[in-house]
């Protein structure tokens, strides 16, 4: 009566516990990949500016940022699905420069960087970042897998179609000049949602590091943001080159620190939770295995009170002294009376006999005769 509903509970603790612990598993190894996508977003993005600029070979960093990601998706990749669309974004990658003329290589750097942006978008999704229940958690992941690499990619468009206003013939400039002008207005929302889930975690953390964490990056980043809308100058005039690539460079630094950032208290918060969820799981252990040394003492213990009661009882001249004698002391003559008096009448005489009130004893004067 006791096992059964114990085994039924302890079976659904231990359940809920396993699927819990198996979610946040899962969740760490996207916030691991996540951390591999940071250095590969701001290497494609320094590839786009710099070829733009005329740099033939892609730099260092981009070789260095893949590598990385093809060291994480061997990992995870089964975990996290997504080795095809990484296979296919690491070929494109390989690709770009192949491109010839400006327009062409920013075109393809910008379908490699909407593609990583989409690799994001599935590790958030597969990884079940997305559906975390704690506020905290949720608003980071989304800052930094969501708006994050959005407000990389946005910034260095930007600026690269500023560098590009200043070279292109006039002829060719409006429809660069309207990608731009929608570039400026699309850092600013980012931005502005950005700032607001990173609001959203500080307010909901139980954390006691996170807001000290985020203020000096967030800083950097307000400034690099300010620099470049006074560079852009969405009001009407011509962009300036030189500023806009200033904040560019300013902003990228900037982001993959706050990334840095963010992505460590993530897994710090996780790790705390999956600490809490294995000392649940000791709890558990130990409730379960007293609850079995309760039952198992409920049954031997009555054995073992029954076996003291059925064993005999030892003689008179074998038991200690103190021991009661009632029982032996009925097979024993009578002790005499006062002064050597015979025993009281109806006490049992020498020969154990005891003859009742006004029998008559038929065997008596034959006895006195042969006393005489």
């Amino acid at each position: 009566m006791v096992l059964v509903p114990t085994a039924v509970l302890f079976g659904r603790v231990w359940t809920d516990n396993a699927d819990k612990r198996d979610q946040i598993q899962l969740e760490q190894k996207g916030v691991e990949y996540i951390t591999t996508l940071t250095p590969l977003i701001s290497a494609l993005a320094e590839s786009q500016s710099t070829s733009i600029a005329g740099v033939a070979e892609p730099p260092e960093t981009l070789a260095a940022a893949v590598t990385g990601v093809s060291e994480a998706d061997a990992r995870l990749g089964d975990d996290l699905r997504t080795k095809e669309r990484w296979a296919d974004l690491k070929d494109k990658i390989s690709k770009l420069p192949s491109a010839t003329s400006r327009i062409d290589k920013l075109n393809a750097h910008i379908e490699v960087t909407d593609l990583t942006l989409a690799l994001y978008a599935a590790v958030q999704r597969n990884s079940k970042l997305a559906l975390d229940p704690e506020a905290d958690i949720s608003s980071l992941q989304q800052a930094v897998a969501t708006y994050m690499p959005r407000v990389t990619v946005e910034v260095n468009r930007t600026g690269d179609y500023a560098n590009l206003l200043q070279t292109l013939p006039a002829a060719n400039r409006p429809q660069i000049q309207a990608q731009f002008a929608y570039e400026v207005i699309a850092v600013q929302e980012s931005v502005k949602r950005l700032t607001e889930a990173l609001q959203s975690a500080v307010d909901n953390t139980t954390s006691a590091t996170l807001s000290s964490s985020l203020v000096n990056a967030l800083d950097s980043f307000r400034r690099g943001i300010e620099q470049l809308i006074r560079g852009a100058d969405p009001t009407g005039g011509q962009p300036s080159s030189g500023t806009t690539s200033t904040a560019q460079t300013t902003l990228q630094g900037a982001l993959s620190n706050l990334a840095g950032v963010t992505l460590r208290e993530m897994d710090r918060l996780l790790d705390d939770r999956l600490d809490s969820l294995n000392y649940r799981r000791g709890e558990a252990v130990v409730m379960g295995a007293l609850a079995l040394l309760f039952v198992a003492g409920a049954l031997i213990w009555p054995a073992f009170a029954r076996r003291r009661d059925s064993e005999p009882v030892a003689p008179a001249a074998d038991r200690p002294i103190g021991e009661s004698t009632r029982d032996v002391a009925l097979d024993r003559p009578a002790p005499p009376g006062p002064y050597g008096a015979p025993p009281p009448y109806g006490a049992p005489g020498p020969y154990g006999q005891s003859p009742g009130y006004g029998d008559l004893d038929a065997t008596r004067g034959e006895r006195s005769g042969a006393l005489r």
